[in-house]
């Protein structure tokens, strides 16, 4: 079994568990034998990836409230007593985050503090995984990667948020969470995941998808950007990974880690929009003028430090998840495919794929 077995049997929270990644991070650890329960507001959009698969009845207890709202999460907490959490609960959108900024940081620093407030409280934790992103650093727009000991800042709110989510967590790890106890604290760097049941307005793919199935020209704003395309199990795999280490050998493990794909292996956004274009069949692209939003032009991660420490890396090329990404999307649309087995499918081919290059957590 994948990730040494860790999660059979064990009791799994996931903040955020209705969104894009965490309904596949639910659907992958329901897979791997765990007690899932979930707390999370639903997305706005229509349809969601948590609905298409059926996960408010397939988990152990799925909850839909806001990290905000303290009282109800801490009895949430107390309710099922998990062994360890995923906290990915977050307002993730830099363009929403121009015109909400008290929200994206309402939600993302103190919705941050009170899901480890309620960790703390809860004396069965020894684990917890905090999602944060790649654009946590500050972003000069190097050609080389960003490691993990590099500044943190960011240009936009969003970005900024994030950025402060990682100073909280390390200063809580040192002002409360001593030699691993009462749990191991470790923060995960991932950003522009792509994948099937994405839906979210201004991301590239779910922007495309939506014209393509509308028979429209997609307008791409901002061309020769660069991103480190994945797809969503590439950065889930690493979360399990550092999850399973944390429970098995605690604060060794108890910092921050890059995933992503590799080095100088970044696609344009206009070659990712032609790519899909190309993959969906009848696409149009078009470049647009863009409105006028910063938005950063080249960003890569270095992920050394996760394939030396935990065995973790790409197992997808960019052009691969595209492809992988796309296929989800056309059997979705083509009505003909279960899609809760399907998704199941795409895990399995990421796992054979992952074991075919001798990943230790495949095995």
């Amino acid at each position: 079994m994948p990730f040494n077995n860790i999660y059979q049997g064990k009791t799994v929270l996931i903040t955020g568990h209705a969104g894009f990644k965490g309904s596949w991070l639910s659907l992958w650890l329901k897979e791997l034998g765990a007690n899932v329960v979930g707390y999370s507001l639903l997305p706005d959009t229509n349809p969601r990836l948590y609905d298409v698969l059926d996960l408010g009845h397939l988990l152990k207890d799925s909850k839909i409230a806001d990290i905000r709202d303290a009282k109800t999460l801490e009895s949430f907490f107390a309710k099922h007593q998990p062994d360890i959490v995923f906290h990915l609960a977050a307002q993730p959108l830099v363009r929403l985050s121009y015109s909400e900024p008290v929200l994206t940081y309402e939600t993302n620093v103190m919705g941050t503090l009170n899901v480890l407030e309620a960790a703390r409280k809860t004396p069965s934790v020894k684990a917890f995984v905090n999602v944060t992103t790649d654009k946590c650093y500050e972003n000069k727009e190097k050609k080389e990667g960003y490691k993990e000991d590099e500044p943190f800042g960011g240009y936009d709110m969003y970005s900024s948020s994030k950025g402060c989510v990682e100073i909280l967590s390390s200063s809580y790890r040192r002002s409360f969470l001593t030699d691993g106890k009462p749990f191991a604290l470790a923060t995960a760097r991932a950003g522009n995941v792509i994948g099937g049941g994405d839906w979210a307005l201004d991301r590239l793919i779910p922007d495309c998808i939506r014209a393509f199935q509308a028979g429209k020209t997609v307008e791409i704003r901002n061309p020769h950007a660069t991103r480190p395309w994945q797809l969503v199990l590439e950065p889930l795999a690493g979360y399990l990974r550092l999850g399973q280490k944390l429970l098995e050998e605690g604060t060794k493990y108890a910092d921050g880690f890059n995933f992503g794909p590799e080095m100088n292996k970044d696609v344009r956004v206009s070659e990712v929009a032609e790519y899909v274009a190309k993959v969906w069949g009848n696409g149009q692209v078009k470049v647009g003028n863009g409105d006028g939003l910063h938005e950063a032009n080249l960003l890569q991660l270095n992920i050394e430090k996760a394939d030396k420490i935990l065995g973790v890396r790409p197992v997808y090329t960019a052009h691969e998840a595209i492809e992988k990404t796309t296929a989800w999307y056309q059997a979705f649309y083509g009505k003909k495919a279960d899609m809760h087995a399907f998704s199941l499918g795409q895990i399995a081919d990421f796992i054979a794929a992952a074991q075919h290059k001798n990943l230790p957590w495949s095995k």
